[in-house]
Protein backbone atom coordinates (compact mmCIF):
# COMPACT_ATOMS: atom_id res chain seq x y z
CA UNK A 1 0.00 0.00 0.00
CA UNK A 2 1.35 3.38 -1.25
CA UNK A 3 1.53 5.90 2.01
CA UNK A 4 1.12 8.77 0.17
CA UNK A 5 -2.19 7.70 -1.23
CA UNK A 6 -3.38 7.79 2.18
CA UNK A 7 -1.63 11.21 3.83
CA UNK A 8 0.47 12.99 0.84
CA UNK A 9 2.87 14.98 1.60
CA UNK A 10 0.79 18.73 0.88
CA UNK A 11 -1.21 17.37 3.90
CA UNK A 12 0.74 18.68 6.15
CA UNK A 13 0.51 21.92 4.48
CA UNK A 14 -2.96 21.89 4.51
CA UNK A 15 -3.11 21.21 8.00
CA UNK A 16 -0.89 23.09 9.19
CA UNK A 17 -3.02 26.39 7.32
CA UNK A 18 -6.10 25.10 8.25
CA UNK A 19 -4.84 24.88 12.09
CA UNK A 20 -4.48 28.89 11.83
CA UNK A 21 -8.00 29.59 10.16
CA UNK A 22 -10.05 26.82 12.55
CA UNK A 23 -8.35 28.56 15.88
CA UNK A 24 -9.13 32.06 14.37
CA UNK A 25 -12.37 30.57 13.93
CA UNK A 26 -12.95 29.59 17.23
CA UNK A 27 -11.22 33.03 18.39
CA UNK A 28 -14.15 34.80 16.91
CA UNK A 29 -16.53 32.44 17.98
CA UNK A 30 -15.77 32.71 21.73
CA UNK A 31 -15.73 36.78 21.54
CA UNK A 32 -18.93 36.62 19.77
CA UNK A 33 -20.82 34.41 22.71
CA UNK A 34 -19.02 35.78 25.46
CA UNK A 35 -19.77 39.69 24.24
CA UNK A 36 -23.41 38.98 24.12
CA UNK A 37 -23.51 37.00 27.96
CA UNK A 38 -21.45 40.23 28.87
CA UNK A 39 -23.49 42.93 27.58
CA UNK A 40 -25.47 42.71 30.88
CA UNK A 41 -23.00 41.96 33.08
CA UNK A 42 -22.71 44.91 36.15
CA UNK A 43 -20.42 42.91 38.67
CA UNK A 44 -17.04 41.95 37.63
CA UNK A 45 -16.54 37.99 39.11
CA UNK A 46 -14.26 35.25 38.84
CA UNK A 47 -10.60 35.28 39.66
CA UNK A 48 -10.20 38.15 37.50
CA UNK A 49 -12.15 40.47 40.06
CA UNK A 50 -8.91 40.70 42.44
CA UNK A 51 -6.36 42.43 39.41
CA UNK A 52 -8.68 44.39 37.73
CA UNK A 53 -11.72 47.67 38.76
CA UNK A 54 -13.27 48.18 35.80
CA UNK A 55 -16.56 49.98 35.77
CA UNK A 56 -19.60 48.50 34.36
CA UNK A 57 -20.40 50.58 31.55
CA UNK A 58 -16.60 49.91 30.01
CA UNK A 59 -17.61 46.14 30.52
CA UNK A 60 -20.58 46.16 28.93
CA UNK A 61 -18.91 48.21 26.21
CA UNK A 62 -16.47 45.78 25.73
CA UNK A 63 -18.88 43.37 25.21
CA UNK A 64 -20.69 45.14 22.79
CA UNK A 65 -17.35 45.58 20.64
CA UNK A 66 -16.67 42.35 21.45
CA UNK A 67 -19.46 40.79 19.80
CA UNK A 68 -18.29 43.54 16.38
CA UNK A 69 -15.14 42.25 16.65
CA UNK A 70 -15.78 38.39 16.49
CA UNK A 71 -17.80 39.15 13.38
CA UNK A 72 -14.93 40.96 11.84
CA UNK A 73 -12.57 37.71 12.93
CA UNK A 74 -15.14 35.50 11.29
CA UNK A 75 -14.82 37.45 8.12
CA UNK A 76 -11.00 37.26 8.41
CA UNK A 77 -11.11 33.14 8.75
CA UNK A 78 -13.20 33.09 6.14
CA UNK A 79 -10.31 35.66 4.38
CA UNK A 80 -7.57 33.15 5.29
CA UNK A 81 -9.19 30.42 4.09
CA UNK A 82 -8.20 31.74 0.72
CA UNK A 83 -4.84 32.33 1.94
CA UNK A 84 -5.42 35.88 1.53
CA UNK A 85 -2.73 38.24 3.22
CA UNK A 86 -4.81 40.45 4.35
CA UNK A 87 -7.04 38.12 6.15
CA UNK A 88 -4.12 37.45 7.88
CA UNK A 89 -2.63 40.67 8.78
CA UNK A 90 -6.28 41.57 10.01
CA UNK A 91 -6.14 38.52 11.98
CA UNK A 92 -3.03 39.72 13.80
CA UNK A 93 -4.56 43.23 14.64
CA UNK A 94 -7.18 41.50 15.93
CA UNK A 95 -6.12 38.54 17.96
CA UNK A 96 -4.21 40.73 20.93
CA UNK A 97 -7.60 43.11 20.43
CA UNK A 98 -9.59 40.15 21.35
CA UNK A 99 -7.45 38.90 24.25
CA UNK A 100 -7.81 42.88 25.76
CA UNK A 101 -11.36 42.97 25.58
CA UNK A 102 -11.64 39.66 27.11
CA UNK A 103 -9.70 41.30 29.91
CA UNK A 104 -11.79 44.13 30.05
CA UNK A 105 -14.94 42.43 30.26
CA UNK A 106 -13.33 41.01 33.59
CA UNK A 107 -15.82 37.95 33.94
CA UNK A 108 -15.14 33.83 34.46
CA UNK A 109 -17.01 33.14 30.33
CA UNK A 110 -13.77 35.72 29.16
CA UNK A 111 -11.06 33.32 30.37
CA UNK A 112 -10.72 31.05 27.62
CA UNK A 113 -11.16 33.80 24.98
CA UNK A 114 -8.44 35.49 26.93
CA UNK A 115 -6.29 31.98 26.55
CA UNK A 116 -6.98 30.91 22.89
CA UNK A 117 -6.45 34.48 21.46
CA UNK A 118 -2.93 34.26 23.38
CA UNK A 119 -1.74 30.46 22.22
CA UNK A 120 -3.57 31.80 18.54
CA UNK A 121 -1.15 33.96 17.76
CA UNK A 122 2.17 32.09 17.59
CA UNK A 123 0.40 29.82 15.35
CA UNK A 124 -0.99 32.58 12.68
CA UNK A 125 2.01 34.11 12.85
CA UNK A 126 4.10 31.21 11.84
CA UNK A 127 2.12 30.49 9.21
CA UNK A 128 2.91 33.90 7.57
CA UNK A 129 4.16 32.57 4.17
CA UNK A 130 1.10 30.60 3.28
CA UNK A 131 -0.75 33.40 3.06
CA UNK A 132 0.74 34.80 0.25
CA UNK A 133 -2.60 35.98 -2.06
CA UNK A 134 -3.29 39.08 -2.57
CA UNK A 135 -7.26 40.20 -2.67
CA UNK A 136 -8.62 39.75 -6.26
CA UNK A 137 -11.45 41.35 -6.76
CA UNK A 138 -13.22 41.71 -10.13
CA UNK A 139 -14.82 45.37 -11.39
CA UNK A 140 -18.18 43.95 -10.83
CA UNK A 141 -17.11 43.84 -6.71
CA UNK A 142 -15.05 46.80 -7.06
CA UNK A 143 -18.17 48.87 -8.43
CA UNK A 144 -20.39 46.64 -5.93
CA UNK A 145 -18.56 47.52 -2.68
CA UNK A 146 -18.22 51.18 -3.88
CA UNK A 147 -21.65 51.90 -4.98
CA UNK A 148 -22.45 50.05 -1.25
CA UNK A 149 -20.35 52.51 0.80
CA UNK A 150 -21.15 55.81 -1.28
CA UNK A 151 -24.66 55.08 -0.64
CA UNK A 152 -24.02 54.56 2.99
CA UNK A 153 -22.02 58.33 3.03
CA UNK A 154 -24.75 59.85 1.07
CA UNK A 155 -26.98 58.92 3.48
CA UNK A 156 -25.33 59.68 6.37
CA UNK A 157 -24.67 62.76 5.39
CA UNK A 158 -27.33 63.87 3.51
CA UNK A 159 -29.56 62.51 7.25
CA UNK A 160 -27.01 64.80 9.36
CA UNK A 161 -27.23 67.94 6.57
CA UNK A 162 -31.41 67.51 6.98
CA UNK A 163 -31.35 66.93 10.66
CA UNK A 164 -34.09 69.42 11.59
CA UNK A 165 -36.13 68.16 9.13
CA UNK A 166 -35.88 64.76 10.58
CA UNK A 167 -37.09 63.59 14.00
CA UNK A 168 -34.57 61.98 16.33
CA UNK A 169 -31.65 63.01 14.34
CA UNK A 170 -28.79 65.36 16.12
CA UNK A 171 -25.70 63.23 15.87
CA UNK A 172 -23.71 61.46 12.69
CA UNK A 173 -24.51 58.19 14.67
CA UNK A 174 -28.19 58.83 14.31
CA UNK A 175 -27.85 59.75 10.61
CA UNK A 176 -25.47 56.60 9.80
CA UNK A 177 -28.54 54.63 11.54
CA UNK A 178 -31.69 56.26 9.57
CA UNK A 179 -29.50 55.36 6.90
CA UNK A 180 -28.70 51.55 7.49
CA UNK A 181 -32.73 51.22 8.53
CA UNK A 182 -33.79 52.83 5.38
CA UNK A 183 -31.52 51.64 2.77
CA UNK A 184 -31.68 47.77 4.65
CA UNK A 185 -36.03 48.86 4.06
CA UNK A 186 -36.01 47.47 7.77
CA UNK A 187 -37.61 50.78 8.70
CA UNK A 188 -38.01 51.20 12.28
CA UNK A 189 -39.88 53.97 12.43
CA UNK A 190 -38.26 55.67 15.21
CA UNK A 191 -36.87 58.53 12.47
CA UNK A 192 -38.69 59.78 10.23
CA UNK A 193 -38.75 62.97 7.73
CA UNK A 194 -40.79 65.90 8.97
CA UNK A 195 -40.53 68.16 5.57
CA UNK A 196 -41.02 67.20 1.84
CA UNK A 197 -37.94 67.78 1.14
CA UNK A 198 -36.90 65.10 3.60
CA UNK A 199 -39.00 63.26 2.22
CA UNK A 200 -37.63 63.18 -1.02
CA UNK A 201 -34.28 62.38 0.28
CA UNK A 202 -35.60 59.24 2.02
CA UNK A 203 -36.87 57.71 -1.00
CA UNK A 204 -33.86 58.50 -2.93
CA UNK A 205 -32.16 56.46 0.06
CA UNK A 206 -34.43 53.78 -0.38
CA UNK A 207 -34.20 53.66 -4.20
CA UNK A 208 -30.21 53.65 -3.56
CA UNK A 209 -30.13 51.68 -0.60
CA UNK A 210 -31.54 48.66 -1.80
CA UNK A 211 -30.44 48.70 -5.49
CA UNK A 212 -26.88 48.73 -3.94
CA UNK A 213 -27.30 46.39 -0.75
CA UNK A 214 -28.75 43.89 -3.94
CA UNK A 215 -25.77 44.44 -6.27
CA UNK A 216 -23.26 43.96 -3.67
CA UNK A 217 -24.94 40.86 -2.19
CA UNK A 218 -25.17 39.32 -5.32
CA UNK A 219 -21.54 40.06 -6.66
CA UNK A 220 -19.62 39.65 -3.53
CA UNK A 221 -21.15 36.91 -2.02
CA UNK A 222 -21.42 34.97 -5.56
CA UNK A 223 -18.13 33.30 -5.40
CA UNK A 224 -18.37 32.05 -1.62
CA UNK A 225 -21.42 30.37 -2.49
CA UNK A 226 -19.98 28.70 -5.31
CA UNK A 227 -17.20 27.57 -3.39
CA UNK A 228 -19.71 26.11 -0.88
CA UNK A 229 -21.32 24.46 -3.69
CA UNK A 230 -18.09 23.25 -5.10
CA UNK A 231 -17.46 21.49 -1.83
CA UNK A 232 -20.33 20.06 -1.10
CA UNK A 233 -20.16 18.01 -4.39
CA UNK A 234 -16.75 16.97 -3.10
CA UNK A 235 -14.52 18.99 -5.73
CA UNK A 236 -11.37 21.04 -4.93
CA UNK A 237 -11.98 24.63 -4.40
CA UNK A 238 -9.41 27.08 -5.86
CA UNK A 239 -8.30 28.20 -2.48
CA UNK A 240 -7.60 24.57 -1.93
CA UNK A 241 -5.52 23.82 -5.06
CA UNK A 242 -3.55 26.32 -4.07
CA UNK A 243 -2.86 24.57 -0.78
CA UNK A 244 -1.21 22.27 -2.70
CA UNK A 245 2.90 21.68 -2.08
CA UNK A 246 5.23 19.00 -3.94
CA UNK A 247 3.01 18.08 -6.25
CA UNK A 248 3.10 17.29 -10.56
CA UNK A 249 1.49 19.92 -12.78
CA UNK A 250 0.18 18.67 -16.19
CA UNK A 251 0.10 21.26 -18.75
CA UNK A 252 -3.12 20.40 -21.37
CA UNK A 253 -5.39 17.78 -21.57
CA UNK A 254 -6.22 15.02 -23.99
CA UNK A 255 -5.91 11.76 -25.39
CA UNK A 256 -2.09 11.28 -23.91
CA UNK A 257 -2.37 13.15 -20.53
CA UNK A 258 -5.99 10.92 -19.42
CA UNK A 259 -3.76 7.41 -18.57
CA UNK A 260 -0.96 10.12 -17.43
CA UNK A 261 -3.87 11.20 -14.78
CA UNK A 262 -4.70 7.59 -14.13
CA UNK A 263 -1.09 6.77 -13.03
CA UNK A 264 -0.33 9.93 -10.79
CA UNK A 265 -3.94 9.23 -8.61
CA UNK A 266 -2.31 6.79 -6.92
CA UNK A 267 1.32 8.29 -6.53
CA UNK A 268 1.61 11.84 -5.68
CA UNK A 269 -0.60 14.91 -5.88
CA UNK A 270 -1.25 16.64 -9.01
CA UNK A 271 -2.68 19.59 -10.69
CA UNK A 272 -4.39 19.46 -14.57
CA UNK A 273 -4.55 23.14 -16.02
CA UNK A 274 -7.06 23.06 -18.99
CA UNK A 275 -8.80 25.51 -21.24
CA UNK A 276 -11.38 23.52 -22.18
CA UNK A 277 -14.18 24.13 -19.71
CA UNK A 278 -16.18 21.01 -20.63
CA UNK A 279 -13.15 19.00 -20.06
CA UNK A 280 -12.49 20.62 -16.85
CA UNK A 281 -15.94 20.12 -15.21
CA UNK A 282 -15.76 15.99 -16.38
CA UNK A 283 -12.16 16.11 -14.44
CA UNK A 284 -13.92 17.94 -11.45
CA UNK A 285 -16.71 15.24 -11.56
CA UNK A 286 -13.47 12.71 -11.00
CA UNK A 287 -12.27 14.84 -8.12
CA UNK A 288 -9.35 15.64 -10.23
CA UNK A 289 -8.00 19.26 -9.41
CA UNK A 290 -8.10 21.58 -12.16
CA UNK A 291 -7.51 24.84 -13.25
CA UNK A 292 -9.08 26.01 -16.36
CA UNK A 293 -6.71 28.28 -18.41
CA UNK A 294 -4.07 28.19 -21.46
CA UNK A 295 -1.08 26.15 -20.04
CA UNK A 296 1.09 28.61 -21.47
CA UNK A 297 -0.17 31.66 -19.14
CA UNK A 298 1.23 32.78 -16.12
CA UNK A 299 -2.20 32.85 -14.46
CA UNK A 300 -2.98 29.24 -14.57
CA UNK A 301 0.27 27.96 -13.57
CA UNK A 302 0.40 30.17 -11.00
CA UNK A 303 -3.12 29.07 -9.58
CA UNK A 304 -1.41 25.76 -10.02
CA UNK A 305 1.38 26.13 -8.12
CA UNK A 306 4.26 25.79 -10.72
CA UNK A 307 6.69 27.39 -7.92
CA UNK A 308 5.81 25.02 -5.42
CA UNK A 309 5.45 22.00 -7.78
CA UNK A 310 7.95 19.22 -7.64
CA UNK A 311 7.76 17.79 -11.66
CA UNK A 312 6.14 19.81 -14.43
CA UNK A 313 4.78 17.68 -17.30
CA UNK A 314 3.69 19.65 -20.91
CA UNK A 315 1.40 17.59 -22.95
CA UNK A 316 -0.83 19.92 -25.17
CA UNK A 317 -0.70 18.34 -28.14
CA UNK A 318 0.76 21.17 -29.82
CA UNK A 319 4.81 21.29 -29.22
CA UNK A 320 4.71 25.28 -30.37
CA UNK A 321 2.57 25.63 -27.17
CA UNK A 322 4.53 23.03 -24.75
CA UNK A 323 7.27 25.06 -25.03
CA UNK A 324 5.95 28.25 -24.43
CA UNK A 325 4.71 26.57 -21.41
CA UNK A 326 7.57 25.52 -20.61
CA UNK A 327 9.46 29.07 -20.83
CA UNK A 328 6.84 30.22 -18.27
CA UNK A 329 7.08 27.53 -16.07
CA UNK A 330 10.90 28.38 -15.91
CA UNK A 331 10.09 31.41 -15.02
CA UNK A 332 8.18 30.42 -11.75
CA UNK A 333 10.84 27.87 -10.40
CA UNK A 334 13.98 27.44 -12.57
CA UNK A 335 15.22 24.02 -10.91
CA UNK A 336 11.96 22.11 -11.19
CA UNK A 337 11.98 18.89 -13.71
CA UNK A 338 9.99 19.06 -17.14
CA UNK A 339 8.82 16.53 -19.24
CA UNK A 340 7.80 17.60 -22.62
CA UNK A 341 5.68 15.30 -24.60
CA UNK A 342 6.87 15.70 -28.91
CA UNK A 343 3.76 15.13 -31.20
CA UNK A 344 6.47 15.52 -33.59
CA UNK A 345 9.95 14.11 -33.33
CA UNK A 346 12.02 16.93 -35.11
CA UNK A 347 10.50 19.38 -32.40
CA UNK A 348 12.29 16.61 -29.32
CA UNK A 349 15.43 19.31 -29.75
CA UNK A 350 13.59 22.54 -29.40
CA UNK A 351 11.64 20.99 -26.70
CA UNK A 352 15.12 20.65 -24.72
CA UNK A 353 16.28 24.22 -26.24
CA UNK A 354 13.07 25.53 -24.47
CA UNK A 355 14.07 23.94 -21.10
CA UNK A 356 12.58 20.72 -20.53
CA UNK A 357 14.67 18.41 -18.75
CA UNK A 358 13.56 15.24 -20.93
CA UNK A 359 11.60 14.95 -23.98
CA UNK A 360 9.62 11.83 -24.65
CA UNK A 361 7.72 10.78 -27.86
CA UNK A 362 5.31 8.88 -27.42
CA UNK A 363 3.85 8.20 -31.19
CA UNK A 364 7.67 7.48 -31.85
CA UNK A 365 8.01 4.85 -28.98
CA UNK A 366 5.06 3.23 -30.03
CA UNK A 367 6.07 3.00 -33.23
CA UNK A 368 8.88 1.54 -32.46
CA UNK A 369 7.93 -1.27 -30.38
CA UNK A 370 5.37 -1.85 -33.03
CA UNK A 371 8.00 -2.26 -35.68
CA UNK A 372 10.06 -4.30 -33.34
CA UNK A 373 6.81 -6.86 -32.28
CA UNK A 374 6.61 -7.11 -36.19
CA UNK A 375 10.04 -8.41 -36.72
CA UNK A 376 10.00 -10.39 -34.05
CA UNK A 377 12.88 -8.66 -32.54
CA UNK A 378 13.12 -8.95 -28.77
CA UNK A 379 9.64 -9.71 -26.58
CA UNK A 380 7.66 -6.42 -27.05
CA UNK A 381 4.73 -7.34 -25.84
CA UNK A 382 6.19 -8.46 -22.68
CA UNK A 383 8.29 -5.12 -22.70
CA UNK A 384 5.33 -3.07 -22.76
CA UNK A 385 3.24 -5.06 -20.23
CA UNK A 386 6.22 -4.69 -17.94
CA UNK A 387 7.15 -1.20 -18.25
CA UNK A 388 3.54 -0.53 -17.54
CA UNK A 389 3.75 -2.07 -14.16
CA UNK A 390 6.42 -0.04 -13.30
CA UNK A 391 6.16 2.66 -9.86
CA UNK A 392 7.94 5.73 -9.44
CA UNK A 393 7.92 4.86 -5.68
CA UNK A 394 9.08 0.69 -6.21
CA UNK A 395 12.49 2.02 -7.48
CA UNK A 396 11.99 -0.10 -10.46
CA UNK A 397 14.13 1.45 -13.45
CA UNK A 398 13.07 1.15 -17.38
CA UNK A 399 16.64 -0.27 -18.15
CA UNK A 400 16.12 -2.84 -16.32
CA UNK A 401 13.54 -4.12 -17.43
CA UNK A 402 14.42 -3.27 -21.45
CA UNK A 403 18.33 -5.09 -20.60
CA UNK A 404 15.32 -8.23 -19.69
CA UNK A 405 13.58 -7.92 -22.90
CA UNK A 406 16.25 -7.35 -25.25
CA UNK A 407 14.67 -3.83 -26.23
CA UNK A 408 17.35 -1.04 -27.45
CA UNK A 409 15.46 2.20 -25.87
CA UNK A 410 18.88 4.14 -26.75
CA UNK A 411 18.36 3.77 -30.42
CA UNK A 412 21.73 3.07 -31.42
CA UNK A 413 21.32 -0.15 -32.86
CA UNK A 414 22.37 -2.28 -30.15
CA UNK A 415 20.69 -3.78 -27.37
CA UNK A 416 20.20 -2.87 -24.10
CA UNK A 417 20.86 -6.10 -22.38
CA UNK A 418 24.24 -7.49 -20.83
CA UNK A 419 25.70 -9.79 -23.05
Amino acid sequence: MNPRRWFPASSAVILQTRAAVWLTTLVALFSVATGVANISTTVVSGPIQAFVDIPPEIQRAAGFTGTLTGFLMLLSAAGMRRRLRIAWASTVVLLPVTALQGLVQASDLSVPLVVLSVLSLPTVLLNYRRFDQELDLSTTQLAAAAALAGTQFYGTAGAYALREDFNSVSSLTDAFYFTIVTSSTVGYGDVTPQSAEAKLFGMSVVVLGVASFTVALGSLLAPAIEARLSQALGTMTDAEIELIENHVVVLGYGDLTEPLVEELADVVDFVVITPDSEVATRLRARDVPVVVGDPSDEDPQEQAGVERARAVVAATNDDAQDALAILTARQFQPGVRIVAAATDRENTAKLRRAGADAVISPAVIGGHLLVESALGTGDMEGFAERLLDIRPDEGTDAEDVAEAADVDLDGDGESDSPE
